[in-house]
């Protein structure tokens, strides 16, 4: 009898954030978003700042990843991100605060004293932590 869920694993350099078994993944690829049932080809991506998700049962649950890696095997997906948190976990007020600071910085321009892609990817990151808590 072929098996009927994968094993999701979320590790942080801090911690394990995630580990069980579910029914579907689905995780920003720096090549685009991709989706993982069980008995999936294997497969190694590199992640980008986004959203990710997962269902178990009728139940869907969202995390907010940056950067690392998904390795896919048939029965097993891990994700090594360099930051990853569940909805209920992100402060909010914190993710506001990133992201009007970002904007003040990108609002300056392009000047000597402001890096543009660190600027950008705090942006980002911060308007996908609300967007991920909203869920």
């Amino acid at each position: 009898m072929a098996e009927k869920n994968l094993l999701l694993e979320v590790i942080t350099p801090e911690r394990k954030v995630v580990s069980e078994e579910v029914d579907i993944v689905v995780a920003p690829g720096v090549e685009g978003q991709f989706g993982v049932l069980v008995n999936h080809i294997p497969f190694l991506s590199a992640l980008d700042t986004g959203e990710m998700y997962y269902r178990k049962g009728g139940q869907v649950q969202y995390l907010f990843v940056s950067g690392g890696f998904a390795e896919v095997t048939g029965q097993k997906v891990t994700v090594l991100a360099d930051s990853a948190e569940r909805g209920h976990e992100i402060d909010v007020e914190r993710a506001r605060r990133a992201r009007e600071r970002a904007e003040r910085r990108l609002a300056m321009g392009r000047t000597a004293e402001i890096d543009w892609a660190r600027a950008e990817a705090a942006l980002r990151r911060s308007i996908t932590r609300m967007k991920v808590a909203g869920r």
